[in-house]
Protein backbone atom coordinates (compact mmCIF):
# COMPACT_ATOMS: atom_id res chain seq x y z
CA UNK A 1 0.00 0.00 0.00
CA UNK A 2 1.27 3.47 -1.23
CA UNK A 3 1.68 5.81 2.02
CA UNK A 4 2.38 8.89 -0.42
CA UNK A 5 -1.40 8.07 -1.84
CA UNK A 6 -3.13 8.13 1.82
CA UNK A 7 -1.93 11.85 2.62
CA UNK A 8 -3.91 14.44 1.50
CA UNK A 9 -3.11 17.43 -0.68
CA UNK A 10 -4.14 20.75 1.03
CA UNK A 11 -5.03 23.33 -1.73
CA UNK A 12 -4.67 26.88 -1.21
CA UNK A 13 -6.31 29.60 -1.87
CA UNK A 14 -5.60 31.19 -5.63
CA UNK A 15 -5.68 27.06 -6.42
CA UNK A 16 -8.65 26.20 -8.46
CA UNK A 17 -9.41 22.82 -8.74
CA UNK A 18 -12.09 21.07 -11.44
CA UNK A 19 -12.89 17.46 -11.38
CA UNK A 20 -15.01 16.12 -13.84
CA UNK A 21 -14.79 12.27 -13.82
CA UNK A 22 -10.66 11.61 -14.19
CA UNK A 23 -9.78 14.53 -15.38
CA UNK A 24 -8.84 17.11 -13.11
CA UNK A 25 -7.97 20.78 -14.16
CA UNK A 26 -5.31 23.00 -11.72
CA UNK A 27 -5.43 26.62 -12.21
CA UNK A 28 -3.33 29.30 -10.72
CA UNK A 29 -1.68 32.50 -11.36
CA UNK A 30 0.96 31.24 -13.66
CA UNK A 31 -1.29 29.28 -15.72
CA UNK A 32 -3.65 26.07 -16.09
CA UNK A 33 -2.51 22.01 -15.87
CA UNK A 34 -5.00 18.96 -16.56
CA UNK A 35 -4.43 15.34 -16.69
CA UNK A 36 -6.29 12.46 -16.87
CA UNK A 37 -5.32 10.23 -13.76
CA UNK A 38 -5.48 6.40 -13.80
CA UNK A 39 -9.11 4.70 -13.97
CA UNK A 40 -7.60 2.84 -10.47
CA UNK A 41 -7.66 6.33 -8.24
CA UNK A 42 -10.83 7.49 -7.26
CA UNK A 43 -10.04 11.27 -6.48
CA UNK A 44 -12.34 13.42 -4.15
CA UNK A 45 -12.15 17.57 -3.66
CA UNK A 46 -13.75 18.38 -0.49
CA UNK A 47 -13.05 21.12 2.22
CA UNK A 48 -9.86 22.26 0.38
CA UNK A 49 -8.50 18.82 0.18
CA UNK A 50 -7.65 16.42 -2.23
CA UNK A 51 -8.03 12.50 -1.32
CA UNK A 52 -6.58 9.69 -3.82
CA UNK A 53 -8.34 6.05 -2.71
CA UNK A 54 -7.96 2.72 -5.55
CA UNK A 55 -10.59 0.78 -6.37
CA UNK A 56 -11.37 -2.06 -6.35
CA UNK A 57 -10.49 -5.14 -9.02
CA UNK A 58 -7.14 -3.44 -9.94
CA UNK A 59 -3.82 -5.57 -9.23
CA UNK A 60 -1.17 -2.15 -9.22
CA UNK A 61 -3.84 0.39 -8.14
CA UNK A 62 -2.23 1.99 -4.98
CA UNK A 63 1.02 2.33 -7.28
CA UNK A 64 -1.50 4.06 -9.09
CA UNK A 65 -2.58 6.18 -6.27
CA UNK A 66 0.61 7.37 -5.25
CA UNK A 67 1.86 8.17 -9.07
CA UNK A 68 -1.45 10.06 -9.65
CA UNK A 69 -0.94 11.79 -5.72
CA UNK A 70 2.50 13.09 -6.74
CA UNK A 71 1.60 14.41 -10.50
CA UNK A 72 -0.99 16.40 -8.85
CA UNK A 73 0.90 17.71 -5.95
CA UNK A 74 3.44 18.94 -8.58
CA UNK A 75 1.02 20.40 -11.17
CA UNK A 76 -0.44 22.71 -8.10
CA UNK A 77 2.45 23.63 -7.23
CA UNK A 78 3.81 24.02 -10.56
CA UNK A 79 0.97 26.58 -11.41
CA UNK A 80 1.42 28.33 -7.74
CA UNK A 81 5.29 28.67 -8.06
CA UNK A 82 6.98 27.21 -11.03
CA UNK A 83 9.66 24.95 -11.64
CA UNK A 84 13.16 26.03 -12.74
CA UNK A 85 16.29 23.90 -13.53
CA UNK A 86 19.41 26.42 -13.61
CA UNK A 87 22.18 24.75 -16.40
CA UNK A 88 26.01 25.56 -16.58
CA UNK A 89 28.06 25.99 -19.81
CA UNK A 90 31.36 25.20 -18.44
CA UNK A 91 34.64 25.56 -21.06
CA UNK A 92 36.82 27.35 -23.12
CA UNK A 93 34.55 28.71 -25.55
CA UNK A 94 31.40 27.88 -24.18
CA UNK A 95 28.58 30.49 -24.73
CA UNK A 96 24.59 30.35 -24.56
CA UNK A 97 22.23 33.60 -25.37
CA UNK A 98 18.63 33.63 -25.59
CA UNK A 99 16.71 35.36 -28.92
CA UNK A 100 13.50 36.47 -29.04
CA UNK A 101 11.39 33.78 -30.28
CA UNK A 102 12.92 31.79 -27.10
CA UNK A 103 15.25 30.26 -28.87
CA UNK A 104 18.53 28.98 -27.45
CA UNK A 105 21.86 29.90 -28.77
CA UNK A 106 24.81 27.50 -27.60
CA UNK A 107 28.15 27.48 -28.80
CA UNK A 108 29.52 24.11 -27.99
CA UNK A 109 33.42 23.89 -29.37
CA UNK A 110 31.28 22.24 -32.42
CA UNK A 111 31.78 23.98 -35.91
CA UNK A 112 28.30 25.27 -35.89
CA UNK A 113 26.17 26.99 -33.54
CA UNK A 114 23.36 24.94 -32.01
CA UNK A 115 19.76 26.74 -31.63
CA UNK A 116 17.26 24.94 -29.43
CA UNK A 117 13.54 26.70 -30.00
CA UNK A 118 11.36 26.73 -26.80
CA UNK A 119 7.54 25.60 -26.12
CA UNK A 120 5.89 29.04 -26.02
CA UNK A 121 4.82 28.31 -22.45
CA UNK A 122 8.43 27.78 -20.96
CA UNK A 123 10.74 30.97 -20.22
CA UNK A 124 14.50 30.89 -19.98
CA UNK A 125 16.71 33.67 -18.56
CA UNK A 126 20.24 34.35 -19.05
CA UNK A 127 21.73 35.68 -16.25
CA UNK A 128 25.58 35.58 -17.65
CA UNK A 129 27.17 33.94 -20.78
CA UNK A 130 27.84 30.67 -19.20
CA UNK A 131 24.44 30.44 -17.59
CA UNK A 132 20.88 29.65 -18.19
CA UNK A 133 17.40 29.37 -16.35
CA UNK A 134 14.41 27.46 -17.56
CA UNK A 135 11.27 27.43 -16.00
CA UNK A 136 7.68 26.99 -16.59
CA UNK A 137 4.65 25.29 -14.95
CA UNK A 138 5.17 21.60 -16.14
CA UNK A 139 8.12 19.73 -13.97
CA UNK A 140 8.33 17.29 -16.72
CA UNK A 141 8.68 19.32 -19.52
CA UNK A 142 11.26 21.68 -17.62
CA UNK A 143 13.00 18.50 -16.80
CA UNK A 144 13.30 17.18 -20.01
CA UNK A 145 14.01 20.44 -21.52
CA UNK A 146 17.06 20.68 -19.32
CA UNK A 147 18.09 17.09 -19.56
CA UNK A 148 17.66 17.59 -24.09
CA UNK A 149 20.15 20.64 -23.73
CA UNK A 150 22.89 19.02 -21.69
CA UNK A 151 22.65 16.12 -23.96
CA UNK A 152 24.59 18.24 -26.38
CA UNK A 153 27.80 18.07 -24.29
CA UNK A 154 27.54 15.83 -21.12
CA UNK A 155 30.64 16.67 -18.64
CA UNK A 156 33.48 15.11 -19.34
CA UNK A 157 35.45 13.47 -16.15
CA UNK A 158 38.77 14.27 -16.85
CA UNK A 159 38.52 18.06 -17.69
CA UNK A 160 34.78 18.84 -16.18
CA UNK A 161 33.92 20.38 -19.80
CA UNK A 162 30.45 20.61 -20.74
CA UNK A 163 27.12 21.27 -19.55
CA UNK A 164 26.05 20.75 -15.81
CA UNK A 165 22.92 21.28 -13.92
CA UNK A 166 23.77 23.72 -11.08
CA UNK A 167 23.61 21.54 -8.44
CA UNK A 168 25.43 18.35 -10.17
CA UNK A 169 28.91 17.42 -9.42
CA UNK A 170 31.28 16.01 -11.76
CA UNK A 171 33.69 13.94 -10.49
CA UNK A 172 37.10 14.71 -12.20
CA UNK A 173 39.44 11.97 -12.92
CA UNK A 174 43.12 11.36 -12.75
CA UNK A 175 44.62 12.00 -16.22
CA UNK A 176 47.72 9.06 -16.95
CA UNK A 177 50.55 9.40 -15.95
CA UNK A 178 54.35 8.61 -17.80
Amino acid sequence: MSRIAKRPIQISSDVKIKLNLQLISVQGKYGHLSRTIHDSVEIQYLNDKITFSVRAGFSNAWAQAGTSRALVNSMIIGVSEKFSKKLQFSGVGYRVSVTKGNIINMSLGYSHPICYSLPPYVDVENPSPTEIVIKGIDKQLVGQIAANLRSYRKPEPYKGKGIRYSDEIVRIKEAKKK
